[in-house]
């Protein structure tokens, strides 16, 4: 193998570029050339495809998003788009893929993998629902940027006896939503995994105002069946029943957009760096995520189309905590 190409897909992630510069400065300790694709499998499809060096990715590892662009593509989805890319990619001598990118983009992977072109993911996504890796690019940087916010909204509603409703990203998955209750103190959760009703919801906002708390914090999942502007609807029906008044913040895409700590430069760093290495040992067709705190591969064939749920366990942790 002597040329392959990274890309980044579907939603950005703290630490995508830091998984760049890995792959790009690990391919070329390989020996290899490396190119980037532009805005992900778009970018294949219309032949956006540009050599990267070493230095091209210098100073990218501090920076938030991803500087290659992403982008979702329809066509790819098709047999014909991805014959479309396949054939640039034949044009322009490159051998092996590099996928960085959640549930959507590692599908794309193994469509790619099962015509016989050899491609390698990297777990990125802060929603944290791919198998095959513990944690995956972006989580630990979006989850701090929600728990700075709680920890703001938490003095400003102590301030003035409120509870706050606050809507975190992670679309189907409630895991940033249930980290961000634990690790920010909050009375309640609510999350997709777990049916909770607007009616729970307010009792136990009624509950924490009547064991003296000063202030109400729930934490939202967006993916929730009643997410936070419905269940702000309601309890504003039981304003009288709560106690506190109300208010509610959503979050959005604040959380995507931060520059990556610590944990998700290193983490990139060394998934990305171990992506070179499978593609350059042959190992096609697989995800390269973190699994006991080492690097580790999963077939995409497990991982395609399919979504880690949270663990109940640390659901329980934060009902119990909650008191």
């Amino acid at each position: 193998m002597k040329k392959i190409a990274v890309l980044t897909s579907g939603g950005d992630a703290p630490g995508m570029n830091a998984a760049i510069r890995a792959v790009v400065r690990m391919g070329i300790d390989k020996e290899l050339e490396v190119f980037g694709v532009k805005y992900g499998y778009s970018g294949c499809i219309k032949n956006n495809i540009i050599p990267l060096g070493a230095r091209d990715v210098g100073g990218i590892i501090q920076q938030g998003g991803t500087f290659l662009g992403s982008a979702r593509s329809k066509k790819f989805m098709t047999e014909a788009g991805r014959k479309d890319a396949l054939a640039n990619f034949k044009k322009l001598g490159i051998e092996g893929l590099v996928v960085i990118g959640g549930n959507g983009s590692q599908t794309g992977s193994y469509a790619l993998h099962q015509m016989g072109f050899p491609v390698v993911g990297v777990a990125s996504t802060i929603d944290n629902d791919l198998y095959g890796s513990d944690i995956t690019i972006g989580v630990d940087t979006a989850l701090n940027i929600a728990l700075e916010a709680i920890d703001r909204l938490k003095v400003t509603a102590s301030s003035h006896k409120r509870a706050f409703l606050v809507e975190v990203m992670g679309r189907d998955c409630g895991y940033l939503a249930m980290m961000a209750a634990i690790a920010g103190g909050a009375e309640a959760v609510v999350i997709p995994e777990v049916p909770t009703t607007p009616e729970e919801v307010a009792q136990m906002i009624i509950e924490a105002y009547g064991r003296g708390k000063t202030h109400g914090l729930i934490v939202v999942a967006e993916g929730a069946k009643y997410d936070a502007l419905a269940l702000d609807a309601y309890l504003k029906t039981r304003q009288e029943d709560i106690g506190f008044e109300l208010r509610t913040t959503t979050l959005g895409h604040v959380q995507r957009g931060g520059a990556p700590g610590a944990f998700d430069r290193t983490l990139a760093s060394r998934l990305g760096a171990r992506a070179v290495e499978e593609l350059v040992a042959g190992n096609s067709g697989v995800l390269v995520g973190l699994k006991g705190g080492d690097t580790a591969t999963t077939p995409l064939v497990e991982i395609a189309g399919k979504h880690r749920p949270v663990d109940p366990a640390m659901f329980e942790l934060a009902r119990a905590l909650a008191n």
